[in-house]
């Protein structure tokens, strides 16, 4: 784990922004012994909003998933986190990605009894696919997509089909 990766689970803006500014530490790193979780997942499950924030004006992908396949958005979903699920949709970052169970954040919300966050995740959704839909037809870019781990699932499906 990270000088930063430690800072945004604390919650510690300042040093936060120092480490990103300074450009000391990747905000993608993935730490591999936490199921190669992001400062920016970290940020998101225990809510700490201004870090979340922080982290995305500094180049911190709200797509990248850990191991399971979960975004910062069912981290938020499931520490029931609703001002970071607001921010999140809010700057566009996917907040209606299934995970490797086929769980998207809406139902891990569900699943831990945070009712405004299942709520706010049903709305979110649809606003979601319709920018996504009017982003394609305009052509702008989207960062809605872990590369790295969308090629590792079909690795394994590979894997799977050869057995």
């Amino acid at each position: 784990m990270t000088e930063l990766h430690q800072a945004a689970a604390a919650g510690d803006s300042d040093l936060v922004e120092e480490i990103v500014k300074k450009n000391s530490c990747d905000p993608n790193q993935k730490d591999l012994d936490w199921n190669r979780k992001t400062p920016l997942h970290w940020a998101a499950s225990k809510g700490q909003t201004e870090v979340v924030r922080i982290l995305i004006e500094n180049g911190a992908r709200a797509c990248l998933r850990t191991d399971n396949g979960w975004t910062p958005a069912h981290f938020a979903a499931e520490s029931g986190k609703l001002a970071v699920l607001r921010l999140l949709h809010s700057l566009h970052a996917p907040v209606d990605k299934e995970d490797c169970s086929g769980d998207k954040p809406v139902r891990i919300a569900e699943i831990y009894g945070h009712e405004d966050c299942v709520r706010f995740l049903e709305k979110a959704e649809a606003e979601s696919r319709s920018y996504r839909q009017k982003a394609k037809l305009n052509g702008l870019p989207l960062d809605d997509t872990d590369e790295e781990w969308e090629q590792e699932k079909k690795e394994v499906k590979k894997q799977v089909i050869k057995k």
